[in-house]
């Protein structure tokens, strides 16, 4: 699961990039979680949070509904 996550983070990184961000994959836990975190102008933007929810979770639950959800780290 996890090289699968991986992969579709590499499909959502171009769009992050071109804003001077990206992203880095950390863990997928027990409990269906991805955790994430955000790199570049990402880390310190204040819609960061939107970015992880409304980009990235709702992209990565259409192709893998078992994940709970996606929460960036520090």
């Amino acid at each position: 699961m996890e090289q699968k996550i991986i992969e579709a983070l590499d499909q959502i990184r171009p769009y992050l990039q071109r804003d001077g961000g990206d992203v880095e994959f950390v863990e997928y836990t027990g409990d269906n979680i991805v955790k994430v975190k955000l790199q570049g102008h990402c880390a310190g933007c204040p819609m960061s949070q939107m970015t992880v929810k409304n980009g990235i979770e709702r992209l990565l639950k259409e192709s893998y509904p078992e994940i709970s959800s996606v929460e960036s780290v520090n």
